[in-house]
């Protein structure tokens, strides 16, 4: 499938001209890896007049770390993820996370910025982001800030970003002391597939469990209903059922050519399980490591 829409390119080098460009044509958009962009070009859900390419501005790749925070950068690549050794010794769940994401070519040009910018319902990022309390940094070209994840999706393809605004990158705050983390991603099969259901799920000793889901809903959903039960609750076979059942509560899948609404129902039960039952022996014990499928 080809572009028939027409429209303008431009590569600037510095933040000052991107402003300077948003500001000055309502319908343009920003170009970083391009993976999400170009598919809907092409199939006309979106025809911008000016496309602005921001892979020649420094400093955006970077991802940091510093006073128990993680800054991913907004042309960081998933493929940087798999290899950071930064995510590898502070955040390993990221990069398991990321090594689920396509195939290696779309790993190599698509960016977690880039993903929660396109905000499809079946994103790989999101969920381990809503784990994470994660802050999505913000710009106008005068001022930079902010914001929660949780206020960072408003529906399907749909953010709180306005179009004179750009993602510098995401914040990760880091528990602090020991913690584990798991991620999991159901999928037709093993390869470039979207997702029928995510779940991610943090455990650390001094802050709790954090759970989150995602492909199931219009955007990613924190399980706050489990994290209360399991607060009070130790798991085991009997909380387990319990678990399950509070799933119902939490999420709301959809029929689509993917799966069935109670495939992903069921399978997102046995995913949690599983989760809690992993991060629980990753809390203790090195293994199973990470970046493996438990599904």
């Amino acid at each position: 499938m080809t572009i028939i829409n027409d429209f303008d390119y431009v590569r600037p080098t510095n933040l000052k001209e991107v402003f300077k460009l948003l500001n000055q044509n309502k319908s343009a958009m920003l170009l970083a890896g391009g993976t999400d962009l170009i598919g809907n070009l092409k199939e006309e859900v979106i025809k911008p007049k000016l496309l602005i390419d921001i892979k020649n501005i420094k400093g955006l790749n970077k991802i940091k770390y510093a006073k128990n925070e993680l800054l991913i950068g907004a042309l960081v690549t998933f493929d940087d993820l798999i290899h950071s050794q930064v995510i590898l010794n502070k955040c390993p769940v990221v990069m398991e996370m990321a090594k689920t994401v396509a195939s290696k070519a779309i790993r190599n040009r698509a960016t977690m910025v880039g993903n929660i910018c396109s905000a499809v319902p079946c994103m790989d990022s999101g969920a381990i982001l809503m784990v994470y309390d994660a802050r999505i940094v913000i710009s106008d070209g005068k001022n930079e800030w902010d914001e929660p994840v949780k206020k960072w999706f408003k529906g399907p393809r749909k953010t709180i970003l306005k179009k004179n605004q750009m993602v510098m990158g995401i914040k990760l705050p880091i528990p602090k002391g020991d913690h584990s983390g798991v991620y999991m991603k159901l999928g037709r099969y093993k390869g470039e597939d979207l997702a029928q259901a995510t779940c991610a799920v943090v455990l650390s000793k001094k802050e709790g469990i954090k759970i989150s889901f995602g492909s199931v809903a219009p955007t990613p959903v924190r399980a706050l209903s489990i994290e209360k039960f399991l607060k009070n609750n130790e798991l085991n076979e009997q909380t387990v059922n319990e678990i399950k059942k509070l799933v119902e509560k939490e999420i709301s899948p959809i029929d689509d050519i993917r799966a069935s609404k109670e495939y992903r129902m069921h399978m997102v039960k046995i995913m949690l399980e599983r989760s809690l039952v992993i991060a629980k022996e990753r809390l203790v014990n090195p293994a199973p490591a990470y970046g493996i499928s438990h599904l």
